[in-house]
């Protein structure tokens, strides 16, 4: 369920700004983007798994909340990053 050390760190430096970034809106968000698609394919198997539903709801709350404040600081970082994720709007 949870995404490994070296996936982590691939994310950190596919979407970093500069070395060393990992504290970004980018990279926080691709973070938990990975986590929810992995908890998303958890429910497949575990669809009675209330406990970690929640999480995902806080996973996906999380991820709308750095997205909003993206958009509102940088609307081309945001769309520039919604783009390489591939989420929607």
């Amino acid at each position: 369920m949870s995404i490994t050390a070296e996936k982590k760190q691939e994310l950190v430096k596919e979407h970093a700004r500069q070395d060393g970034d990992t504290g970004s809106p980018e990279v926080q968000v691709a973070i938990l983007t990975e986590r929810i698609r992995n908890l998303t394919e958890h429910f497949k198997d575990h669809h009675k798994d209330n406990h970690s539903r929640r999480g995902l709801l806080m996973l996906v709350n999380q991820r709308r909340t750095l997205l909003a404040y993206l958009k509102k600081k940088d609307v081309e970082r945001y769309n520039a990053l919604i783009q390489k994720l591939g989420l929607r709007k």
